[in-house]
């Protein structure tokens, strides 16, 4: 099995999360604020330097104004639009 950060379903997570800070009109700056991080770290993030637990993600749609439910069900349509891995 493939490792997950190097997975075609972690690329998609890290383009949605990106997304939706971008549809919200926050800066990386602006969303590290409200965490009390650094711009740095929600960079990591975004490029997948940085893994998330469930927790940080939680944090990240809160600062972001977005409910984790809503975040992960995004996902979730968006996988299931893909062909199957053979």
């Amino acid at each position: 099995m493939e490792k997950s950060i190097y997975s075609k379903e972690y690329s998609l997570f890290l383009e949605q999360l990106r997304n939706a800070r971008e549809e919200k009109g926050l800066t990386q700056t602006e969303v590290a604020e409200r965490l009390g991080q650094t711009q740095s770290f929600v960079s990591k993030v975004e490029r997948g330097e940085r893994r998330i637990d469930i927790v940080e993600l939680r944090g990240l749609c809160s600062a972001m104004d977005i409910s984790l439910l809503a975040f992960v069900e995004g996902i979730e349509r968006t996988l299931r639009k893909l062909p199957p891995e053979i």
